[in-house]
């Protein structure tokens, strides 16, 4: 008996693991717990090659093992600033650039090829698409993860990316319910509280959710949110509150699929109650799948903590018999051994494959966003000898959740290979006062001068740095790399380009239309507040 239950609490556990190969503690975790999944970051992630064989090994552990159905294997890859593959896989745009082309279907069309890259790759689940509605300028951990800042936005996005990773045959998970989107604290950090009533809620936070559960949903991460309006107990995060999961999501809302938590080592879970013992108030609250991303010890104390709670009878064995059937009816709709390839090794060939990056490269086109262009800077008239000098931060990764493998810029090479007379300046980040003046005193011997911007801050040096080059040179061009809203902290500048994200494409493609190579024509998906001073 103590056998089966112990094997019913562990299919309802996600784990991770670091390394690019099976651990021993990752493969006890599944063959002696019976962990039902695993999520891989980018610590797992090495070539496709290496991913392959990663998460085939991982499904031939658990066969080994005697699971009754394979793995769940789910990963981050949002796509643009949070995405997990790396190298030899195509890199597609993320959510907010996709809303700035005002297009939905493109929404499909990364869906469906991420979905298909991720499939060939052993990864049968994504942690996307994220339905929160980025209505606060300030909120540091979901920003340019966002479609836009309006519900109808997010919603007809939303539904659409859903629509293609299903049919590339990826399970999908909705996230942050019941919304983070106006949180100005990173739960990862901290406890983030949205005090709105519940009428506002509806009518903004859950819309997304509320429509695209319609449309069919697999999954639904939950927030580490309080939501004082739905819970009326203090600081109990929606993770953790029966008044979320059970009484709205599931009674109210009528979503009857698998409702997982964010990970249940950030900060707003384990710097409170603490992580096994929130993984037990999340089953009762009606949470199916626990996740707990990193640590082996808290691991463990989850899955001992768990069984101790159902023997005791804290959590009724009813509440873990309906978890365990939730999942099993996912992995029967989505998962078989049939379709596992355990002795697969080449790679599909559409990975990175030359059309899926065409396709890439078209929504970047389409999103990339001229915001301002005075004087018809764009495109940039320059002759062979005319100097351009190229300014950004180091890349120092914004969000807990982004990837410290991508935290490198492409800007100054990808201008440097269209105009050969360039000269590069990365900068430290944050930049010093005596930076700021060195590149004062040349910045007039350059016929223009390109600047990187990376999230920029009241009272942040970039804007010093902006101001102190534009007066000396009129011919400045800010892209802002990341966040669209940086505009609003600089002075006067006379053109600017939002890209949403620092990868290499969209990089890229914001260089080409300075150039004049190609035509970007991109919205602005969200509306820059006016900044005074």
């Amino acid at each position: 008996m103590r056998d089966e239950l112990k094997k019913q609490i562990g299919q309802l556990m996600i784990v991770g693991f670091k390394g690019k190969k099976v651990t021993p503690e990752i493969k006890k975790l599944i063959s002696e717990h019976h962990v039902g999944g695993v999520i891989l970051f980018g610590r797992n992630i090495g070539t496709t090659e290496e991913v392959l064989a990663l998460t085939t090994e991982l499904q031939q552990v658990a066969k080994d093992a005697g699971h009754e159905k394979p793995l769940l294997i789910c990963i981050d890859q949002e796509n643009g600033v949070v995405r997990r593959l790396g190298e030899g896989a195509t890199i597609f745009p993320g959510s907010m650039l996709l809303g700035a082309t005002g297009r939905s279907e493109n929404a499909y069309i990364t869906g469906l090829l991420t979905g298909r890259e991720l499939k060939a790759l052993g990864i049968n689940w994504n942690l996307a698409p994220v339905l929160d509605v980025n209505n606060n300028p300030e909120n540091p951990v979901i920003g340019v993860r966002s479609y836009g800042e309006t519900p109808e936005m997010v919603s007809a996005f939303g539904k659409q990316a859903v629509k293609g990773m299903q049919d590339a045959g990826i399970i999908t998970t909705l996230k942050h319910f019941p919304g983070h989107g106006d949180t100005d604290v990173d739960s990862h950090l901290d406890l983030p509280t949205i005090a709105h009533d519940l009428d506002r809620l509806k009518e903004i936070e859950l819309k997304p959710f509320i429509d695209v559960i319609k449309q069919g949903a697999d999954t639904i991460m939950t927030a580490h949110v309080y939501f004082p309006a739905i819970e009326k107990h203090e600081n109990v995060p929606a993770t953790l509150s029966r008044k979320v999961i059970t009484e709205l999501l599931r009674e109210q809302l009528g979503f009857h699929g698998v409702v997982t938590t964010d990970c249940m080592e950030m900060n707003a879970i384990s710097e409170g109650i603490g992580t096994a013992e929130g993984a037990v108030e999340a089953l009762k609250a009606g949470v199916d799948l626990i996740m707990v991303s990193h640590l082996q010890s808290r691991q463990y104390e989850t899955l001992s903590l768990l069984e101790k709670a159902v023997q005791a009878g804290e959590i009724a064995k009813e509440i873990l018999q309906d978890a365990y059937n939730r999942v099993m009816e996912l992995k029967d709709k989505y998962l078989s051994w049939e379709d596992i390839l355990l002795d697969r090794e080449d790679i599909p060939k559409e990975v990175g494959s030359k059309l899926h990056e065409v396709e890439a490269y078209e929504i970047y086109k389409q999103g990339t966003t001229i915001v301002k262009n005075e004087r018809d800077l764009i495109p940039l008239e320059v002759k062979d000898n005319d100097r351009i000098l190229v300014v950004y931060p180091k890349n120092s990764y914004a969000m807990q959740v982004e990837d410290k493998r991508y935290s490198t810029f492409f800007l100054g090479e990808t201008v440097k290979k269209l105009h050969k007379n360039t000269e590069i300046a990365e900068l430290s980040n944050p930049l010093t006062e005596k930076e700021v003046e060195s590149l004062t005193k040349i910045a007039g011997n350059f016929k223009a001068i390109i600047i990187g911007t990376l999230s920029v801050r009241p009272g942040d040096e970039q804007v010093n740095l902006v101001q102190a080059l534009n007066q000396v040179n009129s011919s400045i061009i800010v892209i802002a790399t990341r966040s669209p809203y940086d505009i609003s902290y600089l002075p006067d500048i006379p053109a600017y380009i939002a890209t949403y994200e620092f990868t290499a494409p969209a990089l890229r493609t914001a260089v080409e239309a300075i150039f004049g190579n190609v035509k970007v024509k991109g919205n602005l998906p969200v509306t820059l507040p006016k900044v005074e001073g």
